[in-house]
């Protein structure tokens, strides 16, 4: 099934080449030019796959509009890559933290976006598309994790969990007791190259941390290393990775 990406942005060109260029590639659009007609084609029918959305926009910012995604039970889970003229580290920072997967700074090439929407598209799939349907659920002390249905519960209460934040999770319980570097979560988690900011990773595990709640001291911080799940919800971690 072809997927369908929205595209937000205020400037009428960079809307118009990015129809273009993605329709070439075979996915299909929908455009907005402002917040407010972007989250309203969000949780229309049919729901886009991804949402590419400009951080800057005339009426509220694109980083508030990733939030409200969030917050909605509709778009929690609707990947969203933030598109931007600025590049400092603090701005890249603050996109993930409002619930960003991934962040493309402008200038950029064609080949080099699609690839990166591709990339964020298979992350967001849920386990069944990519033949892991046979999957068992985990559990790891109060934490029981579904797989297939991308459901996450601390006792008796679900976690309303991003799909990179989900991935995440069960890369680090499935190696719980060792500890994952930084640039080792980045590759199996974002698929990333080893050269990509890690400051990615901690924006994710403090997001993650602050949904766990009374369970966020599962997930240890390795100094200087990356981190780490106990191997068991009582016992402390090997610290080898």
């Amino acid at each position: 099934m072809t997927e369908t990406i929205l595209i937000v942005d205020d400037e009428p060109d960079i809307v118009r080449a990015l129809d273009y260029s993605l329709r070439r590639e075979g996915f299909h659009t929908r455009l907005a030019y402002d917040g407010r007609t972007a989250l309203q084609l969000a949780q229309g029918d049919p729901r886009p796959a991804l949402v590419l959305l400009d951080l800057t926009l005339p009426d509220i910012s694109g980083g508030e509009v990733c939030r409200r995604l969030r917050a909605e039970a509709a778009t929690r889970d609707l990947p969203v890559v933030m598109l931007t003229a600025r590049g400092e580290e603090l701005d890249r920072v603050l996109g993930f933290e409002a619930g960003a997967d991934d962040y493309v700074v402008k200038p950029y090439s064609t080949r080099e976006l699609v690839l990166r929407l591709r990339a964020v598209l298979r992350r967001g799939r849920s386990p069944s598309d990519d033949a892991a349907a046979t999957l068992a659920p985990l559990e790891h002390g109060a934490l029981r994790i579904d797989r297939q249905g991308h459901r996450v519960v601390v006792g008796e209460r679900e976690l309303h969990l991003t799909a990179i934040e989900f991935r995440l999770l069960v890369t680090l319980i499935e190696r719980a007791g060792r500890v994952q570097s930084r640039e080792q979560l980045l590759a199996d988690v974002w698929n990333y190259a080893p050269d990509v900011t890690t400051r990615t990773v901690d924006t994710h595990v403090k997001r993650l941390r602050q949904k766990l709640e009374d369970a966020a001291p599962l997930v240890e911080s390795v100094r200087g290393v990356g981190y780490c799940v106990r191997a068991t919800a009582q016992g402390a971690p090997d610290k080898a990775p």
